[in-house]
This record gives structure tokens, C-alpha cells and sequence, in this order.
């Protein structure tokens, strides 16, 4: 295989493509990316790959299990307790990487430190890939040679039969309903509900001020 002009930005860009009916392949006469995001009428032609399939080889972006590993391990390196615990909780469950970076807005200095946290882990996937498809290139990637620590720190796990802090919230907030007056049990349900849609990250000033009103209006009304 000849030496490749990679287009390195266009193969950044595929590999953070895992969208479900989204590929990418690289033309190895060319170099440059060819994606497909299953839009008819708005991607190239597919019989293009069919024409000549060993010029296009199929790209293996980041899994959304990869990138959810690097983000347990930049967890795992924060220094403030208070923040590690913040995100060891947004990190539990559907919606974990929104609420990642829900928490991360917060925290403007950590939150750069995890852009360039993630870039690393990134291309050090894009070169290793590039290695092991045994891809030639004649023009070194901007990012250069990236080294990524195998010793880094690991979240702790819960011991088996214990719960993990996000269950322990979750079990609280139960209890908290239990013992509610059934008469503001709608307002509670519209408020959790609420966040549920939204989160309280994202929570703007005035719309938790319009919430508080509204679940005041409900439960006045429920008296």
C-alpha cells in the first residue's frame, strides 16, 4: 500500500461519527474521507464502494463504550472531591454524557482540560487504527505521536451488595415521596418531571423561577 495524503481533519471527523446509520471510509488512493450519514439524495453514491471495494476501507469510529471509558477515567483523575462526586453521579445512566457536560459548563478550567483530554484519547484511537489497518502516510498527523498513560486511575466500584452514589440519591428521593402530603404530590411530579426534560444544569434563572410559580399555582390550587 502506497503511502497516503491523509486529510487528517476529515478523519477526525469520522471517527467521532457513531451515529447509527452513520460510516465513513477511507480512499486509499486518495486519502480523503468518503461518509455516508443515510440521508438519501444528500451523501455520495454508494455504488462507488460496490464499484471498487478494495479502495474503501471502513473506519471503526470510537464506540460510545470507548468514549464513555475515557470519560470514567478524567472522572477519576479530578483532584476536587466535590466536583469528582458531582460527576461520578451525572455519569450514572441514560443521558450520562449530557449531564457530563452539563456539570463540566460549571467548571470552565476542568472542562478545557477535558476537551484535551478526550482530543488525546481520540488520536491516539485514530493512530493505533491507522497502525493496525497497516495505513501508510506521507504526511504526519498534526496531533504527532500521542502517549497515554495504562496506569491511569480507575473510578472505584462499588463493593458487590452496596449501592452506587447515584442509587443512594435515587433511594432518598423515594423516601422524600413516601412522606409527601398527597395535596403536593403534582407539584413535586411537575418539578422532577421538569428536570427529568431538562436538568437542573441547564435550569436558566427565569425558567426555575416560571417552574417554582407554577408548581405555587398547583399546589394553592390543590388546598
Amino acid at each position: 500500500m502506497k503511502p497516503l495524503a491523509i486529510v487528517w481533519n476529515q478523519i477526525e471527523a469520522a471517527f467521532e461519527r457513531n451515529a447509527p446509520h452513520a460510516s465513513s471510509y477511507l480512499d486509499l488512493e486518495t486519502g480523503n474521507i468518503v461518509m455516508f450519514d443515510g440521508n438519501e439524495g444528500q451523501e455520495p453514491d454508494r455504488s462507488v464502494l460496490a464499484a471498487d471495494r478494495e479502495r474503501y476501507l471502513l473506519i471503526d469510529p470510537a464506540s460510545s463504550r470507548e468514549q464513555y471509558r475515557w470519560m470514567e477515567q478524567f472522572v477519576a483523575s479530578i483532584e476536587d472531591a466535590t466536583l469528582q462526586e458531582r460527576l461520578i453521579i451525572a455519569i450514572d445512566g441514560k443521558g450520562a454524557f449530557r449531564r457530563f457536560k452539563d456539570v463540566l459548563l460549571r467548571y470552565p478550567e476542568e472542562r478545557e482540560r477535558w476537551f484535551s483530554y478526550r482530543a488525546d484519547r481520540l488520536h491516539a484511537y485514530i493512530n493505533d487504527w491507522l497502525a493496525e489497518k497497516d495505513v501508510q502516510t506521507d504526511n504526519p498527523p498534526p496531533w504527532g505521536i500521542v502517549e497515554i498513560d495504562e496506569q491511569e486511575k480507575e473510578l472505584p466500584r462499588p463493593l458487590s451488595g452496596s449501592m452506587s452514589p447515584a442509587e443512594v440519591l435515587r433511594r432518598q428521593a423515594k423516601e422524600l415521596i413516601d412522606v409527601i402530603p398527597a395535596v403536593d404530590l403534582t407539584a413535586a411530579l411537575t418539578f422532577l418531571e421538569f428536570l427529568r426534560d431538562r436538568g437542573t444544569t441547564t435550569m436558566s434563572p427565569e425558567g426555575r423561577e416560571s417552574l417554582l410559580r407554577s408548581t405555587d399555582r398547583q399546589s394553592k390550587g390543590n388546598m
